[in-house]
Order: structure tokens, then sequence, then C-alpha cells
């Protein structure tokens, strides 16, 4: 069900949601204008590099396809995901962009990379023997990247194995798009990793004459010049996650995460609360019992027990503390502090947004804000905020205040994830064939 808010009304947006879809009891709005802000100081940090966007995951939870859009409006033109799957919704949201799907190239699957022009990510000399295949059969030249371990020791050509294509490269017509390769230690300023990484990528680099190369993630941004070469390839910092963690965050916030309260209930000093009785009343005590729990993506360890002080979250606009464990689907909320007027069955609280970043949450769950992201519930309700009215880019180059703020407008999304478009059914029209496949090197 798709409900769209009034972007003039002078309702908040979680009021004006309910008022016309009273099940909700949660509300995950998400930011397009501070995606599209996020993105364009990335981009003016890594000029004259290109600043691609990476959407795999569904954006980070945050919507591939409203994300996609947005993005291409503000001047983002080349997009990054994980499955082919994916690739085909932002195809549908973008049919100009250029996508590259991370997750690499299998046999019997070069038709369904070519019926949406999709270049994948080779990391391996068995998927560039197949992708060869594929090419010389069909005729489809659409391009792939070339991805070479430098360290990460997770995916890609070994360095070995990536000098000995450079013979191809040199052949001229060789169907290599992009070099890259992926940092394992960016968020860590001084790591020597980073240092040694370079150094193994611009030496390899090189050697790809007049292919461009991309290294840096959304940490390697921060890096320096050295680390963006052609491209950068920013994920987390899109949607707000801190990209220098030693240092304060430069992104702005993108999420805000209400649900609602479902009971208000009194208790003794003494009464246990939640699963296990963990936690305990020390004084008479008012609960907000909240319609969110780890089934939604707020992680059972975000909890509070007699010896730890778990999360918080703000009722009212203060910030109070959650008491017991995180169950399924609720959460109960100390809210003894507050006037009783100022909390009531119905009333929505924020888990994430008025000051609780992302960051802060992912501390209490134990992980990163890109898992808080990604792991946000399918029983929210999701509203998008700004991004159709987005101002034409600016020159990087030149223009070193941020731009004005767009028109807000507010668009609901289904609680339910939107199956991804059917693929189409002929593929784009084929350049030349590539020259044979060359020889593997030996291992």
């Amino acid at each position: 069900m798709n409900i769209v808010t009034d972007a003039k009304s002078q309702l908040t947006p979680e009021a004006s949601l309910l008022a016309t879809h009273p099940t909700a009891n949660g509300i995950l709005t998400v930011d397009l204008d501070a995606i599209i802000a996020n993105w364009r100081k990335l981009e003016k940090t890594a000029v004259p590099a290109e600043c691609a966007a990476v959407v795999k995951a569904n954006a980070y939870g945050c919507g591939a396809e409203q994300v996609s859009r947005a993005l291409a409006k503000a001047g983002c033109k080349t997009f990054f995901v994980a499955t082919v799957e994916e690739a085909a919704v932002v195809r549908a949201a973008v049919p100009e962009a250029t996508v590259y799907s991370l997750g690499g190239f299998f046999q019997n699957t070069g038709d369904a990379y070519a019926r949406i022009d999709c270049k994948p990510v080779i990391g391996d000399l068995n998927e560039l023997a197949e992708w060869d295949v594929f090419c010389r059969r069909s005729g489809w030249s659409g391009g792939a990247a070339i991805h070479i371990d430098t360290g990460m020791n997770r995916l890609g050509l070994t360095v070995s194995e990536a000098q000995g294509i450079i013979p191809r490269i040199n052949a001229g017509d060789h169907g290599i798009t992009l070099v890259m390769s992926h940092l394992a230690s960016a968020e860590l300023l001084n790591s020597p990793a980073n240092a040694r990484q370079l150094a193994s990528f611009r030496e390899i680099a090189s050697l790809f004459a007049g292919v461009p190369a991309s290294l840096a993630n959304s940490s390697g941004v921060f890096l320096g010049a050295p680390f963006q070469f052609e491209m950068v390839r920013p994920g987390c910092a899109l949607y707000g996650v801190n990209p220098t963690p030693e240092a304060d965050n430069p992104m702005q916030p993108v999420v805000d995460l209400k649900a609602r309260i479902v009971q208000i209930r009194n208790i003794d000093r003494g009464e246990t609360v939640g699963y296990g009785g963990t936690w305990t009343a020390r004084r008479p005590t008012r609960l907000a019992i909240v319609s969110a729990g780890y089934a939604d993506g707020y992680f059972r360890a975000a909890s509070a027990n007699d010896g730890t002080r778990g999360a918080e979250v703000v009722v009212a606009g203060k910030r109070c503390p959650i008491a017991g464990r995180v169950s399924m689907d609720l959460i109960a909320v100390d809210v003894t502090d507050l006037d009783k007027n100022a909390v009531r069955r119905g009333h929505m609280v924020t888990l994430i947004g008025e000051g609780i970043t992302v960051d802060e949450v992912a501390h209490h769950f134990g992980t990163i804000g890109y898992e808080v992201l990604t792991s946000l519930g399918r029983r929210f309700v999701r509203i998008y905020k700004g991004g159709d009215a987005v101002a034409a880019r600016s020159d990087a180059t030149a223009e070193k205040s941020e731009p004005a703020a767009a028109e807000k407008s507010e668009t609901a999304a289904p609680a339910t994830p939107v199956a991804p478009p059917a693929l189409p059914t002929a593929a784009p029209a084929a350049p030349p064939p590539l020259p044979a496949e060359p020889t593997p090197p030996s291992a």
C-alpha cells in the first residue's frame, strides 16, 4: 500500500501517516535530501574522482529504488549492488546509469546481466573465462570490472593473477571498464594496512593502462587524494553512518525510527520486568510498552538488567532508559520521570533520531551501523522525505558551498518489500565481440 502525505500539512509526518494508516505500529522515515547532501559532500571531498554510490542490501535498508532515483537526479552516474536481482531494481529506477554487481559472474548468468545492462565485478580467473565465453557467444560487450585482492583476503584476483592478464589489456579491445580493490581497515586512519594496500593497488593499477581505478570506500574517501584514484565507492556514509569513527561524524543523519506506545503500566518497587525477570524496579515505576523488538531489527543486546544500563529511546522529547529484555515484538521503557500527561497510549517514541544516532544504537547492539540499517524490519511503514525536487548538480570543482535544501516532499512506502521488476526480454544492441580469452597464468 502506497501512502502519500501532504508535504505542507501542519501535522507531523507520523501524525499525518497515522491519520491515514492507523494500524502502523512503527514508522521509518528516510530523508532523501540528507542522502543527497551526504553524496555531494563525498563528491566534493573526492574531486576530481567520480563519486559512485553503493546501494546494495536495498540501499542499506533505506530503499534502493528511492535512493538510486534521488541520487541519479543529483548527478550520480554509477551504482554498485551485490546481486543481479538488486541490479534489476536499480536499472528500473535509473535506466541511464552504469550498474555494477559485486557478486561476481557465474556460468549461465550472462543473459541476466545482459538483459539489464549490468556489469559484473569479476574476482576470479574462472569467472573471467566464463564471462569471455559468454561475450564471444552472445556478442555482448557491456564490460566488466576486475577486482584485485590487495589484503582483504576475501574476493578478488591475486596480484600475480592480475599481472597475468595485462597482455589482454595491451591487446586493445579488452572489455575491462574498471579495476578495483577494497580496503580492509580504512576506518582506522593510521592503520599500516592502508598504506600496504595502497602501494599494492597503485602498482597493479598502473599496469591497466587507460582503465579507471577505484579503491576508496566510505572511510577511504577521507584517507586523502592518494586513495581516491578515478572513482570512489561510498556506501554507509551515504546513509549517515560515521565513516571517520575516530573523529566527529561529517555526514548528516538519514533515518528516523519511531514506534508506538501500546500500553502504559505501573509497577511497585521490587517487581521485575520482562523475560527472565532481569530488571528490578528500585522505586514505584511507570512503564511505556513500545511496539518494536528484535523481530524488527532492534537487537536483544540493547536490553537492560539490574547490573547493566541498556539503550535509551526518546519519549516526549526526553531520553528514557529501556527496562528489562528486548523481546520479539515489544520493549519496556522507564518513563517514571516524565509528566504523566506527556506519555499516553498511542504516542510515538523515537528509537533512532532526535539525537540518538545509528552509531549510538550500534554501540548498544554490539555491532556496526551497517548491520543496524540493514536489519530494520519489514513491519515498519516507510516514509521518504525529499528527493523529488532535486536541484541541478553543482560543479564540485568550482562550487564549495553546500547547495540549498530542496523543497521536501513525503511519500510513504509499503511496509512490505516490493518485488523487483521483471527483467527485460531483449538484450541491448551488441558491439563487436571481444577477442579470444587469454590463457590464464599458472597459479
